[in-house]
Formats: structure tokens, C-alpha cells, sequence
């Protein structure tokens, strides 16, 4: 028997509500009740900011709500037949049938391909059928294990259990969902009917598992002549990975099976991935995006027709977007996939309503400073080594030549300067942080390119970057360079060319134009301004005492534990280290906006470890007490998003005290000199931190604050949910 699903956790024909709130808050009970989840909140919040993305119900009177949460001890399935149906945003109307699938964060592969081969089922008449003819909560353990292949199925189950939720016209029709164990086959040995065996044993395990390409095509058990088949392949994503992933995989094999059309699915969720195998994809005459994420490596599908959607398309309307698909191939105004995978048509799948300019801008940035950080980080904490070893006296002139280059000029480890073996290694860490830091710019344009264009933008961005610190345009000339090449990139791989071209679009074409149109921007019209309003932020940041420096510590720290890891908390982050390139001990104020930031950023975890642990331990459920003792490492190493748990439990509460102690904390470290010179790590970069004493006091005296307001709110302040408590029947 699956230890995914048992008799206490199937509630049969009850009524559970008005509508799914109801439902989910009592199967969440259910879990936890079961002890498969510590906390109700914490995994109801979850489950609802989950459903509050994609709608969960799906054709057949089905839904799946799903979620991945903290609270979750063990993968579990519960399940409810409900009497009266319920809402559940399906377009064929209400759902009587409910799975809740409840997975801990770290649930293991095995788990979740059980998971999303319980999904798949879903999708088949018979073993719905067969759902709701049950009549007791043992026959649906049953009927469940044997769609996992996990126990013998029951004759009710018919081929559902043998095909292991096999896309619905799979077993009339020899489309098969292709598992990750037979992933490594080759595509043209589909049309027969089975690959590795899928259905031969009764036990689907051959399939399909949880990732690999899902295809379709062939005429039963009669081998068919594939020469005359439409060949399409598809991605399906969805944000949690487990159900919706899978469902649209399926039902775009059991569309294009029903069309006689040969199609490969590359499941891109949360268990292992197989990417479909380039000849396939060479051979496809279009592409299916039916995602609510971004597609992984979308270059291999560059020049492919392309239509694309919500994940949730793929599975309310396959065979729409299956003919659309087709229609497409003879359009030539069809939307294409750019040369590099870049552009419009790619952005998530959703096309006209997906993505909006603003959320495409902040994703470019955030992706642009992701990939600097590395080149800030390692370059930072390397020159804060090299001064640990080579004394600070290392970044001092000497006729307009650094000491650290002085030192390593025609010396080794067996001819060492003067100064000594150690004082010649610390010139050596500071000259390759020193190089690592010169790439801040370029990485930060580069990347803010790569996000909007994919590939071919890298090329342009980095160009625009380089360019940008030649004007002394700085962090600011990086950004704008970025989004000129990337734009441009992307506005140049959407162009309709001749099919020989194609191939040399990403790596000739788009990165010579768009380095032509981005830089020649930059250095013919936009870096002298940038360069200008860079010095004037510059000089304006220097210029910053007393009460002034104060007050931008305040902002940043409001900032920094407004949101814990939010865009407003990035925001922050990304304008703190795009600026520590510029950082010098002539202008250290970069340096001490970067420990500002840190320091805040340490305080929501450790406000909430201090006061769940140690003020006041009566007042936190056992669960947010062992988080807090978890927190207690996140915010000393800088990780902000320790906090959150107990903002999901209690945000109005939550967020005024971390926002708080943020706020203390960012003003004591600019008010008093801090630096750091490292953008991440906390305490352990403490040979980062100038004042280091004062780093500490800034911190303590964040966490306290925020310790004790939250205490004092939690005792005189009425709590208001983040998610209404659901009416339970």
C-alpha cells in the first residue's frame, strides 16, 4: 500500500462548504490531523497562495489543489467527494472530486513523480469513474495505489492502474507518456503503441514517470508509417511542478493522438527533467509552450512556429492549441521562437496576457544583479582577504601605481617582494578581487540582456556594459547599456528570415547589431549624461553626514524587512551592491550602504528567533518555535527569508516589527561608520565588516527591537489572518 494516501485521509460524500476554501481548510485539517503537516496555518497559507495563482480545477469534475509547504512533514495525498460540487474555475463547471496534494519542500523524486502520476490520472474517464463508484475509503486507497502501480489494481480501476494515468486516448490510440527511465530511448520507436514496455506489465511503471517527454502518435498495436505524421513538440510548466505540469503533458499527447499527430512533451516540473532530444526538436514543425514560468534553455526551439499559453490551456483546451499549432506551420506570420530564444513570444507562454512591460523590466534587473552578485561576492571577500594579509596600506599609491600591483610585478612564491610571503599573498587576493570587481558592470548589463533575449543578448550586454565603465556611466550606464541590448537583441531575433539564416541569427546577426545599436547609444549619445548623473550620485552619497546618512539608513532598513526577499527588500539589495563597485577609501559610503543593507537584512530572522525562543515561547505554536531556532543561523548568515514563516502565520504583525528593527539597525550602521565590503554572508564575512563592533550592536539592537514590538503586538494586538478562515459545514 502507498504510504502517500490512507482511509483517514478520504473524506466520500460529504458537504464540506460552498466553495473551496472550505474544502481545502478541511483537508488541511485532515493532514495535520494525521500528523503528515505540524502547523494548519502555515499549510493552508500555502495551499491558498497557491490556489490563488492557477485556478486548480481541471475538465471531468475534477480538482487538484496543491502546494509545497514548510509545514508538510511527509508527501500525502487527501482526498474528498464532496456533495454539493464545488467551483473550482474549471470551464465545464463545478468539481466533485478533490485531491489536496500536500509535499514538504524538499520532497524526494520518488515522491513527486508518484505525485505527478497521480495527476495524470486524473485526466482518464475510467479511473474517475471509478472514483466516484467507490464505496468506502479503503476502495479509494485502492483504486489510488493501483494508478500509482504501487499495489494490484481493481477491476473497477480498468486501465487506469495498468496505465499508470496515461494521457486518456493513450491505450485506444498507442500514445504513450514516456517515464524517466525510459527517457534515454529513441523517439522513433513511439508509434508502436509502448516504449520500455509501458503497458505490457500492468503496471505503467515504463509509462510514464514524472519528467520525461510525454508523446503521442501511432494507430494501436499496428505499426503506423510516421513519414506522412505531423511532428509537433511541446514544454508544460507550471510554478509548483507536481499536477498542473504533468495533466497539460498528458492531455496534449491524448489531443494530438485523437489527430493522428506525433507529439514529444518535455515536462519541465519538479522531479527530473529530460530535455527532449535535439533531433526531435530539429524535426518538429512547431512548438506548444504551455507554461506559467519561464521554459528552460528556449534557444533549441529558435524559428519554430510557436503558440503558447497557460499551463492550464494545455489542459482545458489541448486540441485547440494542438490546431493551432498546425495552422501555424503554413502561416508565415506566425509568432516564431526568436534565434536565441529571446523575445516576446517566450515570456512565460502567455502571450498577450502575460507578462507586462513593468513585471519584464523588474525580472530583467533582479536576473542582472542574481549574476553580478557572484563576481561582487568572490571579488569583494578576496580584497578584504588581501587586505587582512597585505595590511590596508595594499590599496595605497605610490606614484599612481597601486602597491598590490607593485608587489606582484616580477615576483613568485620564489621571489617574493620585500614585504614577505604573506604581504606578496594578500597583493595576489586583492589583484584578482580587483579583477573579479572590474566585471560588476559588464556581468549586471550582460545578464539584464541575457533575461530579455536569452543567449544572443550576452554578447550585446556585455559590450554595452564595458562601454559604460570606459564613460564612467557606472552601475547606471551597466543598467541602461543592458536593457538597450537586450531590447534591441530581442527586437532583432523576432525578425521573419530566411530559413538559411536562421542558424546564424544568435551567433552573428543578433550580437553584431545589437552591440552596433546598444553601445553606439551609449558612446555616442547616452554615456556623457549617464557619466554626469553618476558623479552628481556620487558626490550627493559622499556628501552624507549626520542626519542624512541617518535617514537613508532608515529607508533601507524599512525596506529590507518590508517584504523578506521581496521586490521591495531586492530593490534595496540591488541598488546597495550595484553601487559597491564604486566603493574606495577615498568614498567609502558604497561600502557603508552595503552593510546598512546586510545588517537590516539580518534582523527579521533573528527579531523572530529571539522572540520565539527566548522572550516569549508560550506565545508560538511548537512548529514556529522550531523555525525560530532554524532562524537563528539564516540571519546571522544573511538570509532573510528565515522570517517568513512567521510572516505567513501573522503578517500584519509580522511585518510593522521586522520593518522596525530594520530600520534601527540600517540607522545605527550608517550613522556610525560601518562598511562591508562583502555584499553577502553575514557575520561569517566579518573580516569584510569595517567596524565590526558597531555591525554588532546594529543587529542586536534591530533583533531586540523587533523581538519585543512583535511580542508587545502579539499580546495587545487583535491578529488579522492573512488568508479568512474557511466556513466548515
Amino acid at each position: 500500500m502507498s504510504d502517500l494516501i490512507t482511509p483517514d485521509l478520504v473524506t466520500l460524500d460529504e458537504n464540506l462548504g460552498t466553495d473551496k476554501t472550505a474544502v481545502i481548510g478541511h483537508l488541511a485539517r485532515g493532514v495535520v490531523a494525521a500528523g503528515r503537516a505540524t502547523n494548519y496555518e502555515d499549510l493552508y497559507a500555502d495551499a491558498m497562495a497557491r490556489e490563488s495563482k492557477t485556478a486548480t480545477g481541471v475538465p471531468g469534475g475534477i480538482a487538484i489543489p496543491h502546494c509545497r509547504s514548510a509545514a508538510v512533514t511527509q508527501p500525502t495525498l487527501a482526498m474528498a467527494r464532496i456533495r454539493p460540487a464545488v467551483d473550482w474555475g474549471a470551464k465545464d463547471g463545478p468539481a466533485d472530486i478533490v485531491f489536496f496534494i500536500a509535499a514538504p519542500e524538499g520532497a524526494d523524486q520518488e515522491h513527486l513523480q508518484l505525485l505527478a502520476k497521480l495527476a495524470r490520472s486524473l485526466i482518464r474517464k475510467d479511473f474517475t469513474a471509478s472514483l466516484r463508484s467507490a464505496t468506502s475509503p479503503v476502495q479509494i486507497v485502492e483504486l489510488v495505489d493501483g494508478a500509482l502501480g504501487l499495489g494490484p489494481a481493481p477491476d473497477s480501476a480498468g486501465s487506469a492502474a495498468g496505465a499508470g494515468g496515461a494521457a486518456a486516448a493513450g491505450a485506444a490510440t498507442g500514445a504513450t507518456a514516456v517515464g524517466s527511465d525510459a527517457g534515454s530511448h529513441d523517439a522513433g520507436s513511439r508509434n508502436g503503441g509502448s516504449r520500455d514496455g509501458g503497458q505490457a506489465d500492468g503496471t505503467g511503471d515504463g509509462g510514464h514517470g514524472a519528467d520525461a517527454p510525454a508523446s503521442a502518435g501511432g494507430t494501436g498495436a499496428t505499426q503506423t508509417d510516421t513519414s506522412r505524421s505531423r511532428h509537433l513538440v511541446a514544454v508544460t510548466a507550471c510554478p509548483t511542478g507536481i499536477a498542473h505540469t504533468y495533466m497539460a503533458a498528458d492531455s496534449l499527447a491524448a489531443a494530438a493522438a485523437e489527430r493522428g499527430v506525433d507529439l514529444q512533451v518535455e515536462t519541465q516540473g519538479s522531479a527530473k527533467s529530460t530535455p527532449l532530444d535535439p533531433s526531435v526538436i530539429r524535426n518538429a514543425e512547431a512548438v506548444i509552450f504551455a507554461v506559467d514560468v519561464d521554459v528552460r534553455d528556449k534557444g533549441r526551439f529558435a524559428g519554430k512556429p510557436l503558440i503558447s499559453g497557460p499551463v492550464k490551456r494545455g489542459i482545458d483546451e489541448p486540441g485547440v492549441m494542438i490546431d493551432e499549432a498546425l495552422n501555424a506551420v503554413n502561416d508565415p506570420n506566425a509568432r516564431r521562437v526568436s534565434g536565441g530564444g529571446g523575445g516576446e513570444e517566450n515570456e512565460g507562454g502567455s502571450g498577450s496576457g502575460g507578462e507586462g512591460f513593468g513585471g519584464q523590466l523588474k525580472r530583467a534587473l533582479l536576473t542582472g544583479v542574481s549574476y553580478m552578485i557572484p563576481f561582487v561576492a568572490g571579488g569583494g571577500l578576496l580584497i578584504a582577504l588581501g587586505f587582512l594579509l597585505g595590511g590596508y596600506e595594499l590599496a595605497l599609491s605610490v606614484d599612481d601605481v597601486a602597491n598590490g600591483d607593485r608587489m606582484l610585478d616580477g615576483t613568485s612564491l620564489l621571489n617574493p617582494p620585500p614585504e614577505g610571503i604573506i604581504a606578496y599573498l594578500g597583493a595576489v587576493f586583492w589583484k584578482i578581487g580587483s579583477l573579479s570587481m572590474g566585471f560588476l558592470v559588464p556581468a549586471l548589463a550582460g545578464y539584464i540582456a541575457y533575461a530579455l533575449a536569452d543567449r544572443p543578448g550576452i554578447a550585446p550586454g556585455f559590450t554595452a556594459g564595458a562601454v559604460a565603465v570606459f564613460m564612467d556611466a557606472g552601475f547606471i550606464g551597466g543598467i541602461i547599456g543592458g536593457l538597450l541590448a537586450g531590447y534591441a537583441a530581442r527586437w532583432i531575433g523576432g525578425w521573419n528570415v530566411p530559413s538559411w539564416m536562421r542558424g546564424l541569427m544568435p551567433v552573428v546577426i543578433i550580437p553584431l547589431l545589437a552591440s552596433i545599436i546598444a553601445s553606439g547609444l551609449m558612446m555616442l549619445v547616452l554615456g556623457g549624461p549617464i557619466a554626469a548623473l553618476t558623479l552628481g550620485l556620487n558626490d550627493w552619497l559622499t556628501g552624507l553626514t549626520g542626519v542624512a546618512a541617518i535617514g537613508l539608513g532608515i529607508i533601507l532598513g524599512l525596506m529590507m524587512g518590508s517584504d523578506l526577499g521581496g521586490p521591495i527588500n531586492k530593490v534595496a539589495y540591488a541598488f546597495a551592491v550595484a553601487g559597491l563597485g564604486e566603493g574606495s577609501f577615498e568614498n567609502q559610503v558604497p561600502w557603508e550602504i552595503m552593510a546598512a543593507v546586510m545588517a537590516a537584512g539580518m534582523v527579521p530572522p533573528l527579531g523572530m528567533a529571539f522572540a520565539s525562543t527566548v522572550l516569549a515561547k508560550n506565545q508560538f505554536s511548537m512548529a514556529l518555535r522550531e523555525n525560530g531556532k532554524a532562524a537563528w543561523l539564516l540571519g546571522a548568515a544573511f538570509i532573510s527569508e528565515g522570517a517568513i514563516p512567521f510572516a505567513a502565520s501573522d503578517f500584519f504583525r509580522v511585518i510593522p516589527s521586522t520593518m522596525l528593527g530594520g530600520a534601527v539597525a540600517g540607522a545605527i550602521c550608517l550613522g556610525t561608520g560601518v562598511t562591508s565590503q562583502a555584499p553577502h554572508g553575514g557575520i561569517f564575512v566579518f573580516f569584510a565588516i569595517g567596524n565590526l563592533l558597531m555591525f554588532i550592536v546594529a543587529i542586536l539592537a534591530g533583533a531586540a527591537v523587533t523581538g519585543f514590538v512583535y511580542v508587545a503586538l502579539k499580546r495587545f494586538v487583535k491578529p488579522r489572518k492573512k488568508v479568512e478562515e474557511p466556513a466548515i459545514a
